[in-house]
């Protein structure tokens, strides 16, 4: 058995009167948490959820003091079930960074059966470009092709298009011989080109006419916005097609009609990677490193930062001026 410091270098966020105190400490290894596996983490990741950890009113927090960090990639020092020490393998989910310490630490403890086998063909640098975002992007496209979709149906809307799961999927679909037509408030066209998007279109032109049944656009989309841009697809998505939705940024309420899923029969694709299932979890995993791989998977890396580096990361996400993945190198 590898030896396991004694104290581990950590990026924590503590709520102290109403506010958060951050930054990297080091953090006893016996108050790592519950769990039968311990990883050394080499890489984790930066996402919009990750920053809302660390600040006051973000409202994802469940510990105090926690160690953020949804994603996390390494190799196991201690063992346990199918994990034996050396494995590299990667956990997202379940309670990782929000009531159980995360990713932004130098060594991870996690229960076994959040744990998932690196799958071969994946680093952990290449797991974490995909992470979380890149995980919900695949499962989106996994759900949509359930549904029926298929490449020969038209063409596809991405929104949120410049982030983690909009990147990634618009390169999934693109590479799987999509047409893709990749939506972003942001100055991203270079980028979302270069992955594959045929179209780059701004937030204003999907919006719609804001009647119950528009003119029938898109085959499908995958949303990672939600609220009124949400509510805005469902009029445009021609019959039997469907939206795969997964974001809130935009707000969690949808006002629309039920006009577009009776006569049109649009259907409506929740997308969780939270508690999705392991079996489930598993297989995307093991497609991520084989037909759902990302061929532009070092160009969505658009940032690569140490744990020294994370404050202002996570003030640049909140703020949206962070484009594609950013890779944390951990150990």
């Amino acid at each position: 058995m590898a030896d396991l410091p004694d104290e581990v270098r950590a990026f924590v966020a503590e709520q102290r009167d109403g506010e958060v105190d951050r930054g990297l400490r080091t953090l006893p290894a016996a108050e790592l948490g519950e769990g039968d596996v311990v990883v050394r983490v080499a890489c984790s990741s930066v996402n919009y959820k990750d920053a809302l950890a660390t600040i006051p009113k973000g409202q994802v927090a469940r510990i105090s003091p926690l160690v953020p960090g949804i994603d996390l990639a390494g190799t196991v020092v201690e063992g346990a079930g199918d994990f034996p020490e050396g494995a590299e393998v990667l956990a997202h989910g379940y309670d990782i960074g929000v009531a159980h310490h995360g990713g932004y630490a130098e060594y991870a403890r996690v229960p076994a059966e959040w744990v998932v086998a690196l799958p071969d063909g994946l680093s952990p640098r290449q797991a974490m470009a995909i992470g979380t975002a890149g995980f919900t992007a695949a499962l989106s496209v996994a759900r949509l092709e359930r549904h029926g979709v298929s490449p020969g149906d038209g063409p596809v809307l991405v929104t949120g298009a410049s982030g983690g799961v909009g990147s990634t999927a618009v390169s999934i679909l693109a590479a799987r011989g999509y047409e893709v037509v990749a939506s972003s408030g942001k100055d991203s066209r270079d980028y979302l080109e270069s992955l594959g998007a045929s179209e780059v279109v701004g937030r204003e032109d999907i919006e719609g006419d804001g009647k119950p049944l528009g003119k029938a656009r898109w085959a499908a989309a995958v949303d990672s916005v939600g609220g009124a841009t949400l509510a805005g697809l469902f009029p445009q998505i021609r019959y039997g097609g469907a939206v795969a939705a997964s974001g809130l940024t935009a707000g969690i309420k949808v006002e629309t009609t039920v006009m577009p899923f009776i006569l049109r029969s649009v259907a409506l694709l929740g997308v969780d990677s939270v508690q999705c299932p392991m079996e489930e979890r598993a297989e995307i995993w093991r497609r991520l490193a084989d037909d759902l791989r990302p061929p532009q998977l070092d160009e969505v890396i658009t940032r690569e930062i140490g744990l020294d580096d994370l404050e202002g990361t996570l003030d640049a996400i909140l703020k949206g001026e962070l484009t594609g993945r950013t890779v944390v190198r951990v150990a």
